[in-house]
């Protein structure tokens, strides 16, 4: 792992613990209407995300999260994140954070929702609502 991953990793953790917490909310708020533990819709899952995410005030949050992560590493932003794509995208696994830095794409992943494949190559994926949110943090 290198430093500016794991100094990322670390800041998120200790900075910004309750946006995570945020982002655990919502993921909940969006999984709890389910009558089983899937869905295989995953319009519901990444269109309800964010829109739960929005109206938490925890999408508007996340360039700052993001800002402040790269700070972290000691590398500076080319330009002022904002809350869309290419810097927040929305996934159906959860938000998705990136910036370029000087030795590469920093990616910020809150995985909230996991992706289920079907065996049957005909069936649609399932997401089923991780027990918490995973943070992954890569260089690439």
């Amino acid at each position: 792992m290198s430093h500016p991953v794991r100094d990322a990793r670390r800041r998120i953790r200790t900075d910004h613990a309750s946006i995570v917490d945020g982002i655990d909310a919502c993921a909940d708020a969006v999984a709890a209407p389910w009558d089983t533990a899937r869905t295989t819709d995953r319009k519901t899952v990444a269109d309800g995300l964010h829109r739960t995410l929005a109206d938490a005030g925890v999408l508007e949050a996340l360039p700052r999260v993001l800002a402040d992560t790269v700070d972290a590493t000691g590398y500076e932003l080319r330009a002022t994140p904002v809350p869309a794509p290419p810097y927040v995208v929305v996934t159906s696994r959860g938000p998705l954070l990136r910036a370029t830095i000087d030795p590469g794409r920093l990616v910020i992943r809150f995985d909230t929702f996991e992706v289920v494949r079907d065996p049957v190559p005909d069936r649609p994926p399932a997401y089923r609502r991780l027990d918490g949110t995973r943070l992954e943090v890569s260089l690439e």
